[in-house]
């Protein structure tokens, strides 16, 4: 997770889905030895990942994906078919633009543990997990002050230890598709799937640069980033401003209409501000037990001087638009309502 840990807010646990870390990796491994995940061959592989050399002499067999509020890890790894590597997962948002992803991720092991007020693995029930390899989304699932077993801890025991994109120094703001694509790549490294890895993230190159090449080259539109709120209440306290939705609406023909609200990953947005700023179109984020579309037809309607209100132009988007293994999906979605015709 990458901001302040308040983890019973809806919205906090569904913002902190964007956090990630600084791991580095290149290579592919042949497809063929990459079926047989658990066998040594093509080991042992190393890679760097927040300062910290990691090295492993196989596949991991017992992975532990931790909650971070994120969904990011454990896709991935469903991605890249490792779901039977995974003793015990903590990530879950209940929706998702990849058909069957939320189910998938519904009926993985939990490994039967009771969560810290952080929601997370605390440090003795983590250990008893009996990890080869420890997921967590940034830096702050390995701080002992939260109660989370260290890197240092989880090493004596024989655990890796990884931290996604950006996490290193819990810092969303600067994210990118490259680092969801970074994220693929170092678990194939890892479990020796670089060549599944590679060929995720071709397809998803060329889906976004099939739909970018499609946007033209006008004045794009003005779009509002946004978590549906879980009191119906009109909130604009954390509007995207940073982060790897940027990246995302700039595929999609689309600019953050509040990029320079703010240096961090959220503006907090006063109404007034709103109401004077040309809004073209609304991606509302559907954060577990909200309804993003009804929120959005409110804000419409609230607001009925943005040009999204004239057009009612808005589209509901769930895990596509974090880190992950699926942002082509969000690419294409609000491209569709940018752009008709790029879809």
């Amino acid at each position: 997770m990458s901001m302040k840990r308040p983890a019973a807010a809806a919205l906090a646990a569904a913002f902190c889905l964007l956090a990630a870390a600084c791991g580095s990796s290149s290579g592919t491994a042949d497809d063929t030895a990459g079926k047989a995940v658990g066998q040594a061959s093509g080991y042992p592989v190393t890679l760097d990942n927040c300062g910290r050399k990691l090295t492993f002499e196989k596949a991991p067999e017992r992975v532990v994906v931790m909650n971070g509020a994120s969904v990011a890890e454990v896709s991935t790894l469903l991605a890249l078919g490792l779901e039977d590597k995974i003793v015990a997962n903590q990530q879950r948002y209940g929706r998702s633009e990849v058909p069957g992803r939320a189910d998938a991720i519904k009926k993985l092991p939990t490994g039967g543990i009771t969560l810290n007020g952080a929601g997370d693995i605390p440090r003795e029930a983590m250990l008893g997990l009996r990890p080869d390899l420890v997921l967590s989304v940034t830096s702050y699932g390995y701080e002992q002050k939260n109660g989370f077993a260290t890197r240092e801890q989880l090493q004596q025991v024989g655990a890796n230890s990884y931290i996604s994109p950006q996490g290193c120094d819990d810092d969303p703001s600067k994210m990118t598709v490259a680092d969801s694509y970074r994220l693929l790549r170092d678990m194939g490294k890892i479990f020796h799937v670089g060549d599944r890895a590679e060929k995720l993230i071709a397809a998803s190159e060329k889906k976004i640069a099939a739909v970018s090449g499609k946007t033209g080259t006008g004045q794009p539109p003005k779009v509002m980033v946004l978590f549906a709120s879980p009191t119906g209440i009109t909130d604009f306290s954390l509007v995207f401003a940073k982060g790897i939705v940027n990246d995302i609406l700039a595929g999609a023909g689309g600019v953050n209409a509040f990029e320079d609200s703010s240096e961090t990953l959220f503006a907090n947005v006063s109404k007034e501000k709103a109401a004077t700023t040309d809004v073209d179109a609304l991606v509302v984020i559907d954060a577990s037990g909200t309804d993003a579309a009804a929120y959005a037809k409110q804000l419409l309607k609230e607001f009925p001087q943005w040009p999204a209100a004239r057009t009612s132009t808005y589209v509901t988007l769930s895990d596509s638009m974090y880190l992950g293994p699926s942002n082509d999906l969000a690419v294409k979605k609000i491209a569709e309502v940018l752009h008709p015709d790029a879809g």
